[in-house]
């Protein structure tokens, strides 16, 4: 037997060229991940100047600072309520796009914002979030709907004229009532003004009510108009032929404080209160008939920036969680779901107790991944909130970029919330990291 000489045999390239291969990359990661961390820590102990050593300072400015603290609030919002919805949602589509036909259409357009940018996005938003209806989505969808199951209608700034003429006043509370008390089988005439002409030249003209036109023995009739000819001309409080009706206007007969009837006026103005008893009344319009009509949410407001801004990036991820749920979703083995629903188990047993069970190690790495892109989140924050409310909706990768380069000028808090961004963001890194290694094994 011959004995084998020489160095042992190698499978594949030396160590010597691997590390060819790879210093490239090594040198382009020092340069710009290396280098900038080691940096930015050593900046953070400085003061704005860069001359004097503050030490840990900028790090305690980070929790005593009212406008940090908004922006650490804002952070813990984003970490708690976009990462779970984006994962809920995107697990119910996956499961759902299972059922229907043309699931890979649907994926499709789920997954279609993804391909815009965030820049892109945020402008999108900041469109759909206009205040006027006639521009803002959202507001447009919020009247629709309201209007639809809304009572009557509102004409803010109507009301009666301001002397002793006119059969209707105005009181403080912002309701108009007739002057004079009215009896069933009468007939009461309510002009107003301060209403444009065009706000209802599409209103059919205005019909007086008299007792000889059948107002009922236990009814009180009446018109509600606009009491203004276009172009001039027409008789002050009573209806001409030129004048519209004011229809959908709440009017109420009140006695002893209580309101006996209700009803709404007619497209022509008119109306009739039944069932009255024989008595005396005050016929009354409310003050919700003269209030501004609902123009939806102020969604760029300081109340409501933060939660518009997570819908925006909720509509950009989700179709991202879809797919990656949908792919764990498509290695559940279809047996432990037959063998479920053999035994009677209902769907939602079979999602709650198998489903979802054996994709939780994939939902928990969407459920992270998402974690620490919202941590980072920038380009929605700054594109979509107004400036008037950016303090409102700051969160910390927004304030680093403010302080150092957008007017603040302070390299050094900057560079101090940089690494506090930082040491945010690691944990989650290396637990997805561990996961992934895990799941090699």
């Amino acid at each position: 037997m011959t004995e084998r000489k020489g160095p042992r045999a190698r499978l594949g390239p030396s160590p010597t060229l691997a590390v060819l291969f790879l210093l490239p990359a090594l040198l382009l990661l020092g340069v710009w991940m290396v280098y900038p961390v080691i940096y930015s820590i050593f900046r953070s102990l400085y003061d704005a100047t860069g001359e004097r050593f503050v030490g840990l300072g900028n790090y305690g400015s980070i929790f005593t600072d009212s406008a940090t603290l908004t922006t650490i609030r804002n952070n813990i919002i984003w970490v708690v309520v976009a990462p779970l919805v984006v994962t809920v949602l995107g697990l119910i589509f996956a499961v759902l796009t299972e059922r229907i036909r043309w699931a890979t259409a649907f994926k499709l357009v789920l997954f279609m914002p993804m391909a815009v940018s965030l820049l892109a996005a945020g402008v999108i938003f900041r469109l759909v979030y206009e205040q006027d209806p006639d521009k803002g989505v959202a507001n447009a969808v919020l009247t629709t709907v309201h209007d639809t199951f809304s009572a009557g209608q509102g004409y803010p700034g109507a009301r009666p004229r301001e002397n002793d003429q006119s059969p209707a006043v105005a009181q403080q509370d912002g309701t108009v009532t007739v002057r004079q008390p009215a009896r069933p089988g009468q007939a009461v005439l309510i002009p107003l003004v301060g209403l444009p002409p065009d706000s209802v030249k599409d209103a059919p003209p205005a019909t007086a009510v008299a007792p000889a036109d059948g107002v009922a023995a236990d009814a009180i009739g009446g018109t509600v108009w606009l009491d203004v000819v276009r172009g001039g001309g027409g008789t002050v409080n009573q209806v001409d032929p030129q004048e519209k009706g004011l229809a959908g206007i709440t009017v109420e007969a009140v006695s002893d404080g209580q309101v006996k009837a209700t009803t709404e006026t007619a497209a022509d103005g008119t109306f009739h209160l039944t069932g009255l008893p024989a008595g005396s009344y005050t016929v009354r319009l409310p003050q919700s008939n003269f209030a501004a009509p609902f123009n939806g949410l102020t969604w760029l407001g300081p109340t409501l920036i933060t939660p518009a801004i997570i819908g925006a990036y909720i509509w950009v991820w989700a179709g991202f969680a879809m797919v990656l749920i949908a792919a764990g979703l498509s290695a559940v083995p279809r047996d432990a779901l037959e063998a479920a629903r053999i035994d009677g188990a209902t769907e939602w047993q079979v999602f709650r107790r198998i489903t979802v069970p054996l994709l939780a190690p994939v939902l928990l790495v969407v459920f992270v991944t998402m974690v620490i892109n919202v941590l980072k989140v920038f380009d929605l924050v700054f594109i979509i909130a107004p400036g008037s409310v950016q303090p409102q909706a700051n969160v910390i990768a927004l304030e680093m970029w403010r302080v150092s380069f957008g007017g603040g000028n302070n390299q050094g808090m900057g560079s101090a919330l940089a690494i506090f961004l930082l040491v945010l963001v690691v944990p989650f890194m290396i637990f997805n990291i561990r996961r992934f290694r895990r799941d090699e094994r």
